[in-house]
């Protein structure tokens, strides 16, 4: 016999049948998970909602589905791939301007759909903390860029808690790229020439280079336009060709933390979740560079880089082949043998305090809840007894996760930084046996003494006090929602010879923590592990001998004075206290594990050390 549907399987399957609808797509499904969002296909992903269907979940899933329907509708991977620049804050914008556009569409056609959008929007810009940005130093511009392009071409004004960000970057963005607004408009339901005005738009905000070849051939042009006219029904289902090996995901599986726009592999395994911003994230991997050149300068205005052209942010297994990276993980297991004693006793110790901290408890003889099997006894013996429903109690652990974020530079090579990868590693296998996610990030540079960034500034004529000198290589070894078992082989890479180059602590510290502000979880949490002050030779060379120090330290304490993000460092050898306010200082790269886990257990026991998620103020030091 049938059981009636609940609420939430009939909000289910009458939000499924308007995907369908809006979609175009009779073969598009619908499914509630625990995970983030994803479209893969013809099947959607969205987060469960509660089971009394609050409002804002309603409104939240609605706009997720409208955003994924129109994004089936009206987007050809193929045709996007094509055209996608070089570079993370170019393709940020590019991939965020696009999904503008697939959902300007429905907007302007169906008033509803413009609300539901208009919703989840909200949503996800307080989510991502765009409320407490009021200046463009601080404002991702991948996102500034989407918001304001959403008004041009729908008239919808940014969301309440997103305006003073966007009017921050207002008279900027607009002084360069207005020009191009009423050609998107007009090009609004072409993907193709849509794509071709965005690339002259990021070239005139400087974040990227103009197409070489503006005017394509009439073969290329009528190729292009047959794609984007649904000649090929499969489009989507082959984006896993079409995607370039540094390029952000183009698809909208990440709205719920990010602005950015992904899409899953068609190829991936199907439990595998996409990752984050973020991304860049998440991914995604990369957070979009500000306006006026400043990069991720962060809260000194004084510090900018000469050129973020040449800044790559790229996931570990593209910087090497895979049987490189199967023998750098065999060496990497080899070394955990030495060390797997101390550090797994340690670990196990972790897990069961945060264990300890998630016990399940019941409340008993309930009018409603869960049928409480153990009482039925009493039903049995005294027909008359009512039935008894018990309802499990909400835990005071709560949702978090972690980022480590490692100094990759030359000065940590041989055991320190072998040691840093198999206590990561163990770290997070324990942290995900958990339930907490566990983020591994490595920061270094990609030339010794400054790269292209140098040569540039050379053959400009070597302007004095240029700024940052050398090209940033910032490095995902594992994303949040990868779990540990897919991302295993990436830690490797940490030992492979030439990666560990120069460290830039500041700007690595502030992409680390864009990346936090992505996610969605209560608590997050940012360590930070180096064996010394910033160095790069290039950029110490042409500027004042403190830049990159006094930089580091305008970050950090921006990081513990105003973001909800939880800062704690470890010094290897190298004193970082005079840093940081929450620190340890080891004197043996041997103590590394034992002092992260110990850390780690100390934040999650100390109650009084959690903030809050409006952040306090410390005592200015």
């Amino acid at each position: 016999m049938s059981t009636p549907e609940g609420p939430v399987e009939e909000f289910r399957r009458a939000v499924a049948a308007t995907m369908r609808a809006i979609s175009s797509d009779p073969e598009m499904s619908l499914t509630f998970t625990p995970d983030r969002r994803s479209l893969s296909g013809h099947e959607a992903r969205i987060p469960i909602p509660a089971r009394h269907l609050p409002e804002e979940d309603v409104r939240r899933v609605r706009g997720e589905a409208d955003s994924m329907a129109l994004w089936r509708a009206n987007h050809n991977e193929k045709l996007h791939a094509r055209r996608m620049p070089q570079g993370r804050p170019a393709q940020d914008i590019y991939n965020q301007a696009e999904r503008a556009r697939c959902e300007a569409i429905g907007a302007n056609a169906m008033a509803g759909v413009a609300t539901n959008l208009a919703a989840a929007l909200t949503e996800r810009c307080a989510g991502r903390g765009f409320e407490a940005i009021t200046n463009a130093a601080d404002a991702p511009i991948g996102d500034a860029v989407a918001l304001l392009l959403r008004e041009h071409l729908t008239g919808a004004p940014p969301p309440e808690n997103a305006r003073t960000m966007v009017d921050a970057c207002r008279e900027f963005i607009e002084g360069r790229a207005g020009p191009h607004w009423e050609t998107l408009a007009a090009t609004l339901g072409n993907q193709e020439r849509f794509a071709r005005t965005i690339r002259r738009l990021i070239a005139d905000l400087e974040m990227g280079e103009a197409e070489a070849d503006q005017e394509e051939t009439s073969e290329e042009f009528m190729e292009a336009e047959a794609d984007e006219g649904g000649a090929d029904p499969d489009a989507e289902g082959d984006a896993a060709e079409a995607r370039q090996p540094d390029s952000a995901s183009s698809g909208p599986a990440d709205v719920d933390d990010s602005l950015d726009s992904d899409v899953t592999d068609a190829d991936a395994e199907a439990d595998e979740p996409m990752p984050g911003e973020g991304d860049e994230d998440g991914r995604r991997a990369g957070q979009p560079r500000r306006p006026d050149g400043a990069g991720t300068h962060g809260p000194n205005s004084n510090y900018r880089p000469f050129t973020v052209m040449y800044d790559e942010v790229v996931e570990a297994d593209e910087l090497c082949e895979a049987e490189e990276l199967t023998r750098l993980r065999a060496q990497l297991d080899r070394q955990l043998a030495s060390l797997q004693g101390v550090v797994s006793r340690l670990a196990n110790r972790l897990q069961r305090r945060l264990l300890a901290k998630q016990t399940r408890s019941w409340e008993f003889d309930l009018d409603e809840g869960l049928l409480d099997s153990g009482r039925l006894s009493r039903v049995v013996t005294n027909p008359v007894h009512a039935l008894s429903y018990k309802v499990e109690k909400e835990t005071n652990f709560r949702d978090t996760v972690v980022s480590l974020l490692i100094d990759n530079s030359g000065s940590m090579r041989g055991r320190p930084i072998t040691v840093a990868a198999m206590s990561a590693d163990i770290l997070a296998r324990t942290l995900e046996r958990c339930a907490v996610k566990v983020e591994i990030l490595g920061f270094t540079t990609r030339a010794w003494k400054g790269g292209q960034s140098r040569e540039k500034w050379l053959v400009e004529g070597k302007r004095a006090n240029p700024g940052r000198l050398n090209d940033l290589r910032h490095i995902v070894y594992k994303d949040a929602d990868r779990p540990w078992r897919r991302a295993r082989k990436c830690l490797g890479l940490m030992l492979r010879e030439g990666l560990l180059k120069e460290n830039i602590d500041g700007e690595a510290l502030l992409w680390a923590h864009q990346r936090l502000l992505a996610r969605r979880e209560d608590r997050r949490i940012l360590m930070v592990i180096s064996d010394g002050a910033p160095v790069d030779d290039s950029t110490l060379s042409a500027n004042p001998s403190s830049y990159l120090e006094q930089h580091l330290r305008a970050v950090i304490d921006w990081i513990e004075v105003r973001s909800p993000v939880e800062l704690t460092a470890i010094g290897i050898g190298h004193d970082v206290t005079r840093y940081y306010r929450r620190a340890v200082t080891i004197v043996d790269a041997e103590q590394l594990g034992g002092t992260m886990l110990e850390k780690l257990a100390e934040l999650f026991d100390d109650d009084t050390a959690v903030r809050s998620a409006t952040p306090r103020r410390r005592a200015a030091r």
